[in-house]
């Protein structure tokens, strides 16, 4: 390992650091937790159309699958999704947004997207300093 590595770690480490204290903030502001808005970015981001299990929830934030059950039960009660049975499968929660989840996680999306734009040339630094070393 260079020096330079050294340096190109804690900087890649400060900049997601950075983003997921923004992605907090953002989530609190707009009146969820961090963990209800990756929630529903996973819900939406796995574009199955009948929707997605508490598995892959749990799967997807990397959480035990009780603690996925407790996260969709509050946001079922907050109207932010819907849950249904799996038409193929009645033991598998299918979990869908609701409008109001989809406005919040559209707005939420937005500002994500334009954070990142703004990181990007940095990341951008950063990560060719690490794919100059693997060459």
């Amino acid at each position: 390992m260079r020096e330079a590595d050294y340096a190109a770690l804690a900087k890649f480490r400060y900049q997601l650091r950075t983003f997921l204290a923004f992605s907090e903030a953002a989530a609190q502001s707009a009146g969820l937790t961090p963990q209800q808005h990756q929630a529903l970015l996973a819900i939406k981001g796995l574009a199955d159309p009948d929707g997605a299990s508490v598995g892959d929830i749990a799967r997807f934030l990397l959480i035990r699958h009780h603690t996925a059950v407790g996260l969709v039960d509050r946001m079922v009660k907050l109207e932010l999704i819907g849950r249904k049975a799996d038409p193929e499968d009645a033991r598998r929660v299918l979990v869908k947004l609701t409008a109001k989840g989809e406005q919040k996680l559209r707005s939420l999306s937005r500002i994500h997207v334009d954070e990142l734009s703004a990181a990007a040339p940095a990341l951008g630094k950063i990560l060719r300093a690490f794919r100059a070393k693997a060459r």
